[in-house]
């Protein structure tokens, strides 16, 4: 039987070696991506609330009770039991910004409310209208300049739920409007 040259008997192993590095550097980047995209999805929040933000007088739904989500912000949030873990009056807006840390600029983003805007005063802000986020629902969002894209002068509710696609439970969900919401 002839001898292989070293060289030649270490080739496969290289060629294994090279490959799980190549492999292991796709697999960081997806393991990057998908942790950045839970990150973003996360809704979770600590539960507190903006100065100035007053409890809702007459809630429809009170602290404590459950109610069904009817509106689709994230994913598994539509058709998800609630239970309801705040209630205030205030003005809701839908917003663009681009994100502080980069990135596409976000559009239609609901919902963040006036108290979590930069030193607006009181009045209702029109479509259009320049303000500066302080709002952390999602990563880059505070402090980013925003636009206004609507304004709807409602009750919001932080809320808690288990999404309906079997992810984890979101707790301090802020904000879903009275309209996004029905009786259980």
């Amino acid at each position: 039987m002839k001898k292989l040259p070293k060289h030649l008997l270490l080739a496969p192993a290289i060629a294994l070696l090279l490959g799980a590095c190549s492999d292991s550097q796709t697999d960081h980047d997806n393991m990057e991506d998908t942790d950045h995209e839970n990150m973003e999805m996360d809704h979770s929040s600590s539960g507190e609330v903006p100065e100035g933000l007053k409890d809702a007088e007459n809630p429809t739904f009170e602290v404590g009770s459950q109610a069904m989500l009817e509106t689709d912000h994230m994913p598994g949030m539509k058709g998800a039991e609630a239970t309801i873990v705040g209630a205030f009056d205030t003005i809701a807006y839908t917003v663009g910004y681009t994100p502080k840390t980069g990135g596409e600029k976000v559009t239609g983003h609901k919902w963040v409310i006036h108290e979590e805007l930069k030193d607006v005063g009181e009045e209702t802000l029109e479509p259009g209208t320049e303000v500066v986020l302080e709002a952390d629902h999602m990563e880059g969002m505070d402090g980013a300049t925003a636009e206004i894209e609507s304004a709807e002068k409602t009750k919001v509710y932080m809320v808690d739920y288990t999404p309906t696609d079997g992810g984890e439970k979101v707790t301090n969900h802020k904000w879903v409007t009275e309209s996004e919401l029905s009786s259980k």
